[in-house]
C-alpha cells in the first residue's frame, strides 16, 4: 500500500479548510439580516392561517357542489340518450317497414295484410313517439345542412330554389339531438334557358 507523504497531507488540509468557510460564509445570511426583519405577531399569523383555510374550504364546497350538479346532469343524459344506438339501428328496419306498406297500399286498402300493417305501423310510431324520437319534417320546408342530407336537385319551376321536393329516407331526432339526417332531393329552381 503506498501512503500519501507527510508533504502532501499538509499543504492540501490547509488549502480546503479556507475554501470551505468561505462557502458557509457566502450562503449563510449575515446575523444583521436575520435581527431586521420585525417580529410577526402570533394573532396576525393565526389570523392569516384561519382565512387560508376558511378560503380552501369554500373552494372546495364549490368544487363538491359542481361536481354533483355535473354528475346529475350526466346521468340524466345519459338516460335520455341511452337508448340512441338501438334506435339508430331501427331506423333502416321502419323504412323497409314503410315501403312493405306502401307496397300493400297499392294492392288493396281493403286486404287484410294491409290493415295488419297499419296497426303494426301505429304501434311503431306510437312506440317512437313515447321514447322521445320525432321525425323531422322536410317535405316543403327549406333546406338545413344540419337537419338534412341533399341526395340531388331538380329543377322545378313551381318550387322555390333551395325548397325540398321530396323525401327520400325520414330524419329523426331524439328530444333535441339529431339521430339521422333526412335525405332529400332539393330544388334547383326554374329551368334556366
Amino acid at each position: 500500500m503506498i501512503e500519501p507523504s507527510p508533504e502532501t497531507t499538509q499543504q492540501t488540509e490547509p488549502e480546503a479548510i479556507p475554501a470551505a468557510a468561505d462557502a458557509l460564509n457566502e450562503e449563510a445570511p449575515p446575523a444583521a439580516a436575520i435581527e431586521e426583519a420585525p417580529p410577526a405577531d402570533p394573532l396576525t399569523l393565526l389570523t392569516q392561517e384561519v382565512e387560508r383555510w376558511k378560503d380552501l374550504a369554500y373552494r372546495s364546497q364549490a368544487e363538491l357542489d359542481n361536481f354533483r350538479k355535473r354528475s346529475a346532469r350526466e346521468a340524466q343524459e345519459a338516460r335520455v340518450y341511452a337508448n340512441a344506438d338501438l334506435l339508430r339501428a331501427l331506423f333502416p328496419i321502419l323504412d323497409n317497414f314503410d315501403m312493405g306498406l306502401e307496397a300493400a297500399r297499392a294492392e288493396s286498402e281493403k286486404s287484410m295484410i294491409f290493415m295488419g300493417m297499419s296497426m303494426v305501423n301505429r304501434q311503431l310510431q306510437d312506440f317512437l313517439r313515447d321514447s322521445g324520437v320525432q321525425e323531422i319534417e322536410a317535405q316543403g320546408k327549406p333546406f338545413d345542412p344540419n337537419l338534412h342530407d341533399a341526395v340531388s336537385q331538380e329543377a322545378n319551376a313551381d318550387i322555390a330554389e333551395g325548397t325540398i321536393i321530396r323525401v327520400t329516407r325520414k330524419g329523426y331526432k331524439l328530444k333535441d339531438r339529431l339521430l339521422r339526417a333526412a335525405s332529400v332531393i332539393v330544388s334547383s329552381g326554374p329551368v334556366v334557358a
